[in-house]
């Protein structure tokens, strides 16, 4: 109706100037037509009037201010997201942003020129995020979930390397979940094993770590975290490469199956962030740490100096093996029935697998091995172990060869009846004892070992025996062809290389779970009588106040990833201007 009224309207307003001439022919015609069209007018005008005031300034007002409040929310949305999104790229690329560009390893072209133009390479976004300290919660580039796979120690090197992780994506690390659904079956939690508070303070300024994703930030998101798994042993190449984009996209990623996720050179500033984490973050609980002591202080009293032996021959370990032990077609049809558990695990020689050094020693060669080393029979043993395949018969050898043979059950069984119900808890108790005995012997390079191997010689190196399977299997097999002297002078000539000497591993080689390579080659000053978390602050805090510089073993394998980043340079730089003194 609209569109035909105004039609109407232009054709009567066209007809103005014919009136005019029928005027003058015909006067009571052209009056006629201007009392129409003055008719009409009065018409519209007064429509229009009434019109208007039937509707309320009130709910103009009211249209008028939800128009404004509908346009607000959308360009409120839209800004906070740009906001956010430049927040991300300005976090990735400078870090803080109170650190100056002069100090970065950048590349720049017209230095004389008003405006410098500088391109940075993703080596060099690399490096830019280790030069500055943990940012804030709302500053990074989101939220990084961990779920830890296997049992305590495997579960240890996943969250030692998820914080370096989290540093390396500049991302904000939720405090890792444990593995509830492994062989051990422990539902224990995190904070049910480490002291998450101290874990959480002490990492402050190398990573921001909160215990759980908010719950703002939680209903924010459009789709739950993005979960995914990355491949072992990966570089930091890969997270910035297949990581960072989703977690700037999702603000949000959970990395599963997280046990040596991350490869082993990295950065200096990563290795040293690696052991802060691993030897000073990572704290047990006060009930954890007090039966460890107090099983410590017992051992101690009934001898100066004793040997922890991690037997490591439970039947879960020996059906992974997938070696033979002489126990005939029952112990056959049992480990057989445990190695179904993994599907994925090979069919393998038994006499293969021990040849190739691969089967963990029985208890008795294990006595048999220290025996021939030197070790007395009136030598204290604390044997770290769960469930042994075979009992007491098992163990029954090893007895004979060292009457002074304790176990945490032997020493403590009433306190320990609270911890019986979670293997994980055992187990900590465990690696404390360890952890302070004058020797430790592993018997097969496992998760313990390594982890323990590796915080001993951060401690300022203790002793940890490793048997070379591949030589001693030999011996065992021809030890009845010969005398004992001639057996004890062919196990230390096999042992050479394996006895926890200092120099025994090539600079930068091995696992950095055992061989860390943030030890100084000069020793702190021992001081036996402070013990754990205390000594390693205390030896740190004298170093940094005398200014010591630190000389570090080995060779900076850093050096090789940072070279492999720059290798990456084929991709377009990211340019970005900087006004002249700035």
């Amino acid at each position: 109706m609209g569109v035909a009224n105004k039609a109407w309207r232009l054709s009567l307003l066209s007809e103005k100037p014919n009136l005019a001439l029928s005027n003058q022919s015909n006067g009571k015609h052209y009056q006629y037509n201007q009392n129409i069209y003055n008719d009409w007018r009065w018409w519209r005008s007064s429509a229009t009037q009434q019109h208007r005031r039937k509707v309320p300034w009130s709910l103009v007002c009211g249209l008028m201010l939800f128009g404004l409040g509908l346009v607000s929310l959308f360009t409120g949305h839209v800004a906070s997201d740009l906001e956010w999104r430049e927040g991300d790229v300005k976090q990735l690329i400078f870090g803080n942003q109170n650190t100056r560009i002069s100090s970065m390893d950048v590349a720049k072209e017209g230095s004389e020129q008003d405006t410098e133009t500088f391109y940075l390479s993703s080596n060099f976004l690399t490096k830019l995020s280790l030069c500055v300290a943990a940012v804030r919660e709302r500053a990074s580039n989101g939220y990084l979930l961990i779920a830890a796979s296997g049992g305590l120690n495997q579960q240890r090197t996943g969250i030692t390397d998820a914080v370096v992780v989290a540093r390396i994506l500049n991302a904000t690390l939720v405090v890792p979940e444990l593995d509830h659904h492994s062989y051990w079956k422990d539902d224990s939690d995190f904070v049910n094993i480490f002291d998450v508070d101290w874990f959480i303070s002490y990492l402050a300024k190398d990573v921001t770590i909160v215990k759980r994703v908010p719950d703002k930030v939680m209903r924010s998101m459009e789709k739950p975290p993005y979960t995914m798994r990355v491949p072992r042993k990966s570089p930091p190449e890969y997270y910035l490469d297949q990581v960072l984009p989703i977690l700037l996209r999702r603000r949000a990623v959970q990395l599963t199956k997280f046990d040596y996720r991350l490869a082993s050179n990295l950065d200096e500033e990563l290795q040293k962030l690696r052991c802060r984490a691993n030897y000073h973050a990572l704290r047990f609980t006060k009930p954890i740490q007090e039966i460890g002591e107090r099983l410590v202080t017992k051992m101690q009293k009934m001898a100066k100096r004793y040997i922890a032996i991690h037997l490591r021959f439970e039947p879960d370990m020996l059906a992974f093996s997938g070696c033979y032990f002489g126990g005939g077609e029952k112990e056959r049809f049992e480990l057989g029935e445990i190695r179904k558990r993994w599907a994925t695990l090979p069919d393998l020689s038994p006499d293969g697998e021990r040849e190739r050094g691969k089967c963990p020693l029985t208890p008795h060669e294990v006595g048999l091995m220290l025996r021939a080393l030197g070790f007395a029979n009136d030598t204290y043993l604390y044997v770290a172990s769960g469930e042994i395949y075979g009992g007491e018969e098992t163990l029954r050898p090893l007895r004979e060869l060292f009457p002074n043979f304790y176990t945490k059950e032997m020493l403590a069984i009433k306190e320990l009846k609270s911890f019986f119900p979670f293997s994980s808890r055992m187990a900590a108790i465990d690696y404390i004892v360890c952890d302070e005995s004058d020797v430790f012997v592993t018997n097969n390079n496992g998760n313990m070992a390594k982890i323990l191997a590796g915080r001993r010689r951060y401690a300022g190196h203790k002793r940890t025996i490793r048997p070379n399977a591949k030589k001693l299997s030999a011996l065992f097999k021809a030890r009845d062809r010969m005398d004992w002297d001639t057996f004890a002078k062919k196990v230390k000539a096999s042992q050479r290389g394996f006895m926890g000497e200092p120099d025994e591993v090539r600079p930068g080689r091995g696992d950095f779970h055992e061989y860390p390579s943030c030890i100084c080659e000069k020793p702190f000053t021992d001081d036996e009588n402070r013990k754990g978390e205390d000594l390693l602050s205390d030896r740190i805090h004298m170093n940094l106040k005398e200014n010591v510089d630190s000389k570090y073993v080995g060779e900076n394998q850093g050096d090789k990833s940072l070279q492999r980043l720059k290798k990456r340079s084929i991709e377009e730089p990211i340019s970005f201007k900087r006004e002249q003194g700035q």
